[in-house]
């Protein structure tokens, strides 16, 4: 067998998860992802403090509109813990943004002044961005970041003026670091709530953003030019302020790359609908497919061949659904990051790296969330050359395969048992070291591995990710598990 080869046993297989065989000395690539493919957000308001998601009530009743914020002070981007395990997802892209930047005002002053000037509604101190490019460099993050264009940034004639991010450039500068690429706003179809003035439409943006290119390229040459950003163009998103497709008619191929949003729906407290009991459907999970597709084709027509980038994503947006916080929400995490690297994508950051129910670690205790576990164990074991693994083997197993990052010759295999209740088969060419992730509930805050809890130790250091040595053949993946097969001796020639 010369790849991974998806065999139905008979007919009956329909009625399982699934027998398949695995044969990874032979399969092929089909693409490459960026080395910093897996990547985060801090958001703006994060690094300013602010009034962000407030956090849900103990019970199950859905915060009222009037409750959606609470004030957060600023990060702590020099906590120790923050950057110890930031540091273990490196490299990745760090973007520094989201709604509240768009009305951000920079006081490039060692004085920042108590409150923003009249058409802004937030200050970030130098001694705050400082932070973050400190930050930056010492977990080996590249910043992308986007740039105030509320009232406050503009001249007398409504038009955009790029003396406030000149301002930040400069200073970025001066602090010998470097914004490896910037989009002009923050989700311009929602620009009506997200800062624009009154009345913003698609011509206003087409004429920035002609003006913000032509700066970049005489202020910034060596800044990535990203854009639109948009969220809201599928139809299961519902209705966006703007359509991306008007956004681009004047602006489009100027971009370096091609970056969208996407979640798969909104928190309760944005009026959505918490339902735990679809996490794990096929119809949930492929919601990124769909997203995918509508970002893509306008791709190809405005600005083909530009490599695209997923500049926001998580479960659910307005902070996150409730159990986001939960091993539940890492099948979606996990099967995302799959789906992108196999169709192509080049960069998923994800919102956020320790803000509200979507991160990745307790915003209050930078404790590793489940969701973390996963991603360390992506970034350890899934390396940058994607393969071809064919992964319609059964309705609920998913199978995504890559060159090991760090081991020569040898094929990583993620697969994903989503089914709650039926079991999975494998057939296995070669011997694995296999990393099983299952939680005793699927809403648990807590995950294990091959049957050990992750934690940090005493002192913060993490744990060892320890491989349970697997022989060649049949091997049993349990309803509701995630699961990296590592084939060491699979000696695949695309790998070596």
């Amino acid at each position: 067998m010369t790849r991974l080869a998806l065999l139905a046993a008979g007919t009956s297989c329909a009625a399982h998860a699934g027998a398949v065989s695995v044969a990874p000395a032979g399969l092929q690539a089909i693409g490459t992802i960026d080395p910093r493919f897996q990547s985060y957000n801090i958001e703006m308001v994060e690094v300013t403090g602010g009034r962000f998601w407030k956090p849900y009530p103990q019970t199950m009743r859905a915060p009222a509109d009037k409750d959606r914020y609470s004030y957060r002070p600023p990060i702590d981007l020099g906590n120790t813990r923050l950057r110890k395990l930031a540091m273990a997802l490196s490299p990745a892209y760090l973007r520094v943004s989201g709604t509240w930047a768009n009305a951000t005002f920079f006081a490039d002053t060692e004085s920042a002044p108590a409150a923003p000037p009249s058409g802004f509604n937030a200050v970030l101190s130098r001694a705050q961005w400082r932070g973050v490019v400190d930050f930056a460099r010492a977990v080996d993050a590249q910043i992308v970041t986007s740039f105030a264009i509320s009232p406050g940034s503009r001249d007398a004639d409504g038009l955009w003026r790029p003396d406030q991010a000149q301002r930040l450039i400069d200073y970025t500068r001066s602090l010998s670091g470097h914004v490896a690429a910037a989009e002009f706003m923050n989700e311009p179809t929602l620009a009506a709530t997200n800062g624009a003035p009154p009345g913003y439409d698609a011509k206003a943006y087409v004429r920035d953003v002609g003006i913000f290119h032509e700066w970049m390229l005489r202020a910034a040459p060596g800044t990535l030019i990203v854009g639109p950003g948009s969220v809201g163009d599928t139809a299961s998103a519902g209705a966006s302020g703007l359509r991306t497709r008007d956004l681009l008619a004047g602006s489009g191929s100027a971009v370096d790359r091609f970056s969208y949003h996407h979640y798969n729906t909104i928190s309760p407290r944005c009026g959505g609908r918490d339902e735990p009991a679809g996490a794990l459907s096929e119809a949930w999970l492929a919601r990124t497919d769909a997203a995918l597709a509508t970002y893509k084709s306008l791709r190809d027509e405005f600005a083909p061949d530009k490599p695209i980038w997923l500049t926001e994503t998580a479960d659910a947006a307005c902070g996150g659904n409730r159990w986001d916080k939960t091993f539940l929400d890492t099948f979606r995490y996990l099967d995302q990051l799959g789906r992108l690297a196999k169709a192509g994508v080049q960069v998923v950051m994800h919102n956020t790296l320790a803000a509200s129910d979507y991160g990745l670690l307790d915003e209050k205790t930078f404790r590793p969330r489940p969701n973390y576990w996963a991603a360390l164990l992506w970034h350890r074991l899934m390396g940058t050359i994607v393969l071809d693994a064919n992964a319609l083997a059964a309705p609920d197993l998913h199978l995504y395969a890559h060159c090991h990052p760090g081991m020569r010759g040898a094929v990583s295999v993620l697969a994903i048992n989503a089914s709650r209740q039926a079991p999975s088969t494998l057939t296995l060419s070669h011997p694995v070291e296999r990393y099983t992730l299952h939680a005793t509930r699927l809403q648990d805050a807590t995950v294990q591995l091959n049957g050990k809890t992750l934690a940090l130790s005493a002192d913060d250091e993490l744990p060892r990710l320890e491989p349970r040595a697997t022989p060649a053949g049949a091997i049993r993946l349990a309803p509701a598990t995630i699961t990296f097969l590592v084939f060491p001796a699979a000696a695949n020639r695309t790998c070596s």
